[in-house]
């Protein structure tokens, strides 16, 4: 069995409020190894990466859960309408398995940014199974740069089929590597001066490393809106330490309940670049 299979029995069996917290926890640490096990040495960073094909299967325990929710989306939601496709994924979350997308409830805060700030270019770290690049790119201008980064090719394909669902394909771009590894060469690649924006919602204890990749590469602008999900849980106190303290910042922490739980808070920090 692969490690997702793992996580995937164990929540099945769980109560939806009282475990989630004790349940992401648990999922975070699966992350975490499985992070190692997909670790490999890059020789060099394509803007085109090749993604393992996504098999249609019926049987939903030879499914991981990623899987589950983009087979309860394309019998659910309507093909090329965005919302639909949103609104599919909270239900599937909400009513039948948690994961770990930046949800609703934080959703509607992070929808209010992306309107206010109208990004031309933005960054996202961490695709997980293209939930917050459908969100974010349904409001984003027309023409603007998308570019989202995703460490585990296994939830890359998974959101491949869900961004292209979504009739999104042609606005949004993929790409499969560590963000170490990315950030560096985000200028050349995909001819990037500044984002306008970025979004911050991978392995939590990359958040300062990549927020700091972001400055010494240049890639941030003074205006530049970074937002970061989970600051509370399951946290990244080092990060919010360092965007409220280190004076480049003007940083603001917005409360409100971790993904697809009723009583368990978390909030998004929402930090503008002084340049």
């Amino acid at each position: 069995r692969s490690l997702s299979e793992v996580t995937d029995r164990e929540y099945v069996t769980a109560d939806h409020d009282g475990e989630v917290l004790k349940l992401y926890y648990r999922m975070h640490l699966w992350t975490r190894l499985q992070r190692l096990v997909f670790q490999k040495p890059i020789q060099s960073i394509r803007v085109i990466c090749p993604f393992p094909s996504v098999r249609q299967r019926t049987a939903s325990y030879d499914m991981s859960k990623e899987q589950r929710v983009l087979q309860f989306v394309q019998q659910n939601a309507t093909r090329g309408d965005p919302d639909s496709v949103v609104a599919a994924i909270d239900k599937y979350c909400w009513e039948k398995e948690w994961a770990m997308n930046v949800g609703d409830a934080k959703g509607a805060i992070l929808d209010g940014v992306v309107k206010e700030t109208a990004p031309m270019t933005m960054l996202e770290l961490g695709t997980y199974m293209g939930y917050s690049a459908v969100r974010t790119v349904r409001l984003l201008p027309q023409g603007a740069k998308f570019i989202t980064l995703e460490f585990n090719p296994e939830n890359a394909a998974i959101a491949k089929e869900m961004i292209s669902f979504a009739g999104l394909q042609d606005r949004i771009i993929q790409f499969i590597s560590d963000s170490a590894e990315a950030i560096p060469q985000l200028k050349t690649k995909f001819n990037v001066e500044t984002f306008d924006m970025v979004f911050i919602d991978h392995f939590k204890d990359a958040y300062i490393r990549d927020i700091k990749l972001l400055e010494t590469n240049k890639l941030l602008r003074k205006g530049t809106v970074v937002v970061a999900d989970n600051i509370i849980r399951p946290g990244a106190p080092d990060y919010a330490e360092y965007v409220r303290t280190c004076g480049k910042y003007d940083s603001t922490f917005h409360e409100s309940k971790l993904e697809y739980s009723n009583n368990d808070i978390d909030g998004l920090e929402k930090s503008v670049y002084r340049g």
